[in-house]
């Protein structure tokens, strides 16, 4: 199967559970968190992520116009957000086309709103920014990602990158 494209989108806000307008989505970046090590036995520097722990990660919502949901979006308490996409798929060996389902589902504090432009016949091009503390990832009804910053959870496709550190932490 080869992902050709994602079809459409939708966004559900928590406090709602309704469709919230967007324009465009930008989903947050996994980049871990790394120190430099070097040193005897090492030929130069080495960039070591630490494992399950992560830099920064934000949602952007891009708006068309100012909204209602960019000003709720933009209160100083959590937020969760449901994304779902359809992505269309290519089958190789049939020459079938088939769609899989992707859902995100983050919980996030405001970080920004930029209210944009304010033109004749155009839209504003507003845009919310929010930091996520936890995420999580399903692709054709599997979970393959989950993130939860504040109780050390980091799974991949079921394996726990964090349990042990939990265990020795004492937070099991």
């Amino acid at each position: 199967m080869i992902p050709t494209q994602n079809i459409n989108f939708t966004i559900y806000g928590s406090q709602s559970q309704e469709l919230i307008g967007v324009a465009e989505g930008t989903l947050p970046n996994f980049e871990a968190m790394t120190e430099t090590i070097s040193g005897a036995g090492l030929a130069g520097e080495i960039d070591v992520p630490v494992l399950g722990h992560f830099g920064s990660m934000t949602v952007e919502l891009n708006w068309r116009t100012m909204t209602e949901a960019a000003a709720e979006l933009n209160q100083q308490k959590s937020h969760q957000l449901d994304m779902r996409a359809s992505i269309e798929v290519y089958d190789e060996k049939t020459g079938n086309i088939r769609t899989v389902p992707m859902k995100v589902v983050v919980i996030s504090v405001p970080k920004s709103l930029n209210l944009g432009n304010l033109n004749v016949g155009a839209g504003s091009d507003s845009s919310s920014e929010l930091e996520v503390v936890y995420i999580k990832i399903w692709y054709d009804g599997k979970e393959v990602i989950e993130l939860d910053k504040f109780n050390y959870i980091y799974r991949v496709n079921g394996v726990d990158y964090l349990e042990s550190v939990r265990r020795d932490l004492g937070k099991v």
